[in-house]
């Protein structure tokens, strides 16, 4: 093996976004001293190498550890060089694979190519080329691993783990997304402003089959009749006085993937009859040319209003409405879903506390009961927004109600009715129940307000801790 020369340079590094760390590669070759020289090159350049002088040795190193890169020889008394990759690849797909060999036979070159090897190299090695195809690979395999933790965040964000929440509404809501999001069905998806109707919306998209495709979304209540048509459809130069030049619409810019029409309860009668004849022909055609352009897309849309009674005064066509709600979506309010505001608080406090860069040691039992008692008419939206400003202005890395904005001063009270006053619409539920089942939810409520601190559970609820210890254990709360 031929030297190359040697610069004063960084050593290699593989990150992701994390701490960086030294580039680690594996040499397998059962001439030992050949995989000495070349590990011994790689070390000298900056790489962490560890040598195996076996194929079996090799194997067993995969094993046991995570390599960025494999250098290995094709011909081997053992295990040969194909079973090495083949072995790695199953360990870590990322980790990238060069096959060197003294038998440069296009069959075999072939070969190594087709299962997954990065590339090819021939004996006698030389220092430089090795190093450059080291290079290239390490950084291939950065790109690989980037590319699998960005689709690990856009599910945590976007996945069926992003829809946070576990009341039973939830917990049905999930299920139904998990059975419509394989399909290609249309969806319509109702809910109040704040709900989190395109957080839904995504997350068909993302565990649908179309998740390599684009995601595009269109509020059709922001834009004119006119405008609303361009951004739709696209349109031809000269098709009106600004239209420069020809643009594509989102239909075409979403083609193969999905598009999310949201507040589609909104849209001008005009747009709603051409968006009914794409729908019904799968063509678009844009504004100022008559030549049909085919289009494949999914289309979910959302809304906030009540499309039955648009229906009923003319604002919204039947037609539409049906091809539209092939499978609705109810999203329920946050007042539906009280129970899950203790889970959504820690949810947004672990995210608002990294993106702000702040130390958040927890939430004061008081600050916990004066959110679980509004109202919430922005829904989650708000509560979002109403953590993210406690964590903003939060100085003493516990959230407490002087970190609270002053929009929930009118708070619902917490105190019982009086006499003569009907029972909130929460409590006239459980009118008719079982004492014991009653107990229960209560307890098991309390228990969800406190994050799970039976002391603080114990003085709301009046009893000692022994007794809710008791009653947790015989209702089996966790």
């Amino acid at each position: 093996m031929t030297s190359a020369a040697q610069g004063s340079e960084q050593p290699p590094v593989a990150g992701d976004g994390g701490p960086q760390r030294l580039v680690r590669v594996l040499v397998v070759d059962n001439d030992i001293v050949h995989a000495r020289t070349m590990g011994e090159g790689l070390s000298r350049l900056g790489y962490q190498c560890i040598v195996a002088g076996s194929g079996n040795e090799g194997a067993k190193r995969l094993e046991a550890e995570v390599f960025d890169v494999v250098v290995t020889d094709l011909m081997m008394n053992d295990i040969g060089g194909l079973e090495i990759l083949a072995r790695a690849k199953r360990s870590a797909p990322e980790t990238e694979v060069i096959v060197v060999t003294g038998h440069g036979t296009v069959p075999s070159a072939v070969a190594a190519m087709q299962q997954g090897a990065f590339t090819y190299l021939q004996k006698p090695l030389d220092l430089g080329h090795l190093r450059t195809a080291v290079e290239r690979a390490s950084e291939g395999g950065r790109l690989k691993r980037q590319n699998l933790e960005l689709n690990q965040r856009l599910d945590e964000k976007f996945g069926f783990e992003g829809v946070v929440g576990s009341s039973p509404q939830m917990l049905a809501l999930i299920d139904r997304l998990k059975r419509i999001a394989p399909t290609d069905a249309t969806v319509l998806i109702q809910g109040e402003t704040g709900t989190g109707k395109e957080l839904v919306a995504q997350a068909i998209h993302q565990n649908s089959p179309r998740k390599s495709k684009p995601f595009v979304a269109l509020n059709c209540a922001a834009l004119s009749e006119n405008i609303l048509e361009s951004e739709l459809f696209g349109h031809v130069r000269g098709a009106f006085t600004d239209a420069s030049s020809d643009r594509i619409g989102k239909f075409e810019y979403a083609n193969g993937g999905t598009l999310f029409l949201d507040e589609v309860g909104d849209m001008p009668m005009a747009t709603q009859i051409k968006l009914l004849r794409v729908l019904e022909s799968g063509e678009i055609t844009r504004v100022g040319s008559n030549a049909p352009v085919r289009v494949n897309v999914r289309i979910l849309s959302a809304t906030n209003r009540n499309l039955e009674e648009a229906i009923a005064s003319g604002a919204f066509r039947s037609d539409l409405y049906h091809r539209l709600k092939v499978v609705t979506i109810a999203i329920p309010s946050l007042r539906e879903r009280a129970a899950d505001i203790p889970l959504l608080i820690e949810h947004f406090v672990r995210q608002f506390a990294r993106r702000h860069g702040k130390v958040v040691k927890g939430m004061s039992l008081s600050a916990r009961i004066k959110l679980g008692a509004f109202s919430w008419p922005g829904n989650v939206r708000q509560l979002r927004n109403v953590i993210e400003s406690m964590v903003v202005v939060d100085c003493d890395e516990t959230l407490d109600v002087d970190d609270l904005p002053l929009e929930l001063e009118p708070a619902v009270p917490v105190d019982r009715p009086a006499a003569g006053e009907p029972a909130p619409a929460s409590l006239a539920a459980l009118v008719g129940r079982p004492l014991e089942e009653v107990e229960r939810i209560f307890i098991g409520e309390t228990l969800k307000l406190t994050g799970g601190n039976r002391e603080q559970a114990a003085e709301l609820l009046g009893i000692g801790e022994r007794t809710l210890y008791r009653k947790i254990k015989e209702f089996q709360l966790s």
